[in-house]
């Protein structure tokens, strides 16, 4: 999968050290993934929240952050929509952001 853009991780980890370790793990596998169908992150990523307009939310660290991702099965890419904390997450309407 290719992953747009890759500095919305950077630029979270920078204010969130605590979390670069896991965001550089997510985004080692899911730019070699394949992804063809939610089914399929799901084999991958058990806790993966799949949401109505192609969003996928991944917990981060131990579920303290959430990273949404809108997937083009087709395409083959990952944008990345959203990185915060789940206070955060609770703020905005995750299906649309």
């Amino acid at each position: 999968m290719r992953i747009i853009a890759r500095r919305t991780l950077r630029e979270f980890w920078e204010s969130h050290p605590d979390a670069e370790e896991p965001l550089r793990a997510w985004y080692a596998i899911a730019s070699q993934a394949e992804w063809r169908t939610p089914a399929q992150i799901k084999l991958r990523y058990r806790n993966a929240s799949i949401l109505a307009n192609n969003r996928v939310v991944f917990n981060i660290k131990g579920n303290d952050y959430r990273l949404i991702v809108a997937v083009d099965y087709d395409y083959q890419i990952l944008f990345i929509r959203f990185i915060g904390s789940h206070k955060a997450y609770d703020k905005i309407d995750s299906t649309s952001i």
